[in-house]
């Protein structure tokens, strides 16, 4: 198979692609013929050492793969060979071949294509787990995104509609604004400008949002929790800014709100059943043509750098996904 190594740490210039044995299902596991895999912000992190999990050496990144059934480890009968299914790994997918673990492995439905089910796992899997379970967001109320321009922003605006909020976007620039509104925001607001919390108040009335999803962290999140209304709900998402907030106490205190951490990761290990359900949803939502992931790009798997590096300069819009050779119709 073809594979994307990683030897050192380092930027994804360094990163080769090399041919190596199909890897060997152990127990419980599945070989996967991959047909796409998702590119996601922590691929970026993996490679340089900056993550939580640091695979050995050498390691394959890629974290969010759709495949066919290829084979069985011991004790393992389903799905059958040649089912397509998606799961969420820390490593290994971009590569022709991966294993995954059956217990992770969500069936995709006709109709859904390979790249799609690839896009929804991590970025779409962690929002509706924070908007829902850990943000309660309900009809009618206001949702503010912070960078809502990138996969994961995007994500939480389509999810927000779904669930029937009223969703308002932050983001750094008009073409980036203008994808973020072709999601379905309703209020637009461009944080490179000055006064943009004071944008917040207007769009709200006055009144603040009700959930702010913030996967940007940095400098962003003090004003954006200032502009929060009463009995807020501020998710902490991520960090893509760089920098880890330091929020003074006394705001949570004023607004009777709250500060949540959002962990997909963790939610999906410590409670696989309910990951399971949240994931099946999502490929209903999109066999049933009420939720299209939005991919901005699609690279060949000997492209992954070139990915990577979009990614990472904060040049991509939605979600990128790599494609192998073996990615067929949905």
């Amino acid at each position: 198979m073809k594979a994307v190594l990683c030897r050192e740490y380092g930027p994804p210039s360094a990163l080769r692609v090399e041919t190596l044995p199909d890897p060997t299902p152990g127990p419980g596991q599945l070989l996967l013929r991959v047909e796409a895999c998702g590119v996601n912000f922590p691929d970026t992190l993996i490679i340089q050492g900056r993550y939580q999990q640091k695979p050995p050496m050498p390691f394959i990144p890629g974290a969010e793969v759709c495949g066919l059934v290829a084979g069985h480890g011991e004790g393992v009968t389903e799905p059958a060979i040649g089912t397509r299914v998606a799961a969420v790994i820390t490593h290994g997918g971009f590569a022709e071949a991966a294993v995954v673990e059956a217990a992770k492995a969500v069936p995709v439905p006709d109709g859904v294509s390979p790249e799609a089910a690839a896009a929804l796992g991590l970025a779409y899997g962690t929002v509706l787990h924070a908007l829902e379970d850990r943000g309660a967001l309900k009809p009618g109320e206001t949702l503010l995104v912070l960078g809502a321009s990138g996969g994961v922003g995007l994500a939480a605006i389509q999810i927000g509609r779904l669930l029937g909020a009223r969703v308002i976007a932050a983001a750094s620039s008009e073409e980036k604004l203008e994808a973020c509104r072709e999601a379905g925001a309703e209020g637009l607001i461009d944080y490179a400008r000055e006064g943009w919390r004071d944008r917040v108040r207007d769009l709200t009335e006055g009144r603040g949002p009700d959930v702010i999803f913030d996967p940007v962290g940095g400098s962003y999140a003090e004003p954006a929790l200032r502009a929060i209304g009463w009995r807020g709900r501020y998710l902490v998402v991520g960090f893509a800014a760089g920098e880890i907030p330091r929020l003074p106490f006394n705001l949570m205190l004023l607004k009777g709100c709250t500060v949540t951490g959002v962990f997909y990761g963790d939610f999906a290990r410590r409670e696989p059943e309910r990951n399971r359900e949240l994931l099946g949803r999502l490929h209903r939502w999109v066999a049933e043509s009420r939720l299209v992931p939005v991919i901005s790009r699609r690279f060949p798997l000997e492209e992954a750098a070139a990915a990577l590096e979009a990614l990472a300069d904060r040049r991509a819009t939605g979600k990128l996904v790599l494609l192998t050779h073996a990615a067929g119709p949905g």
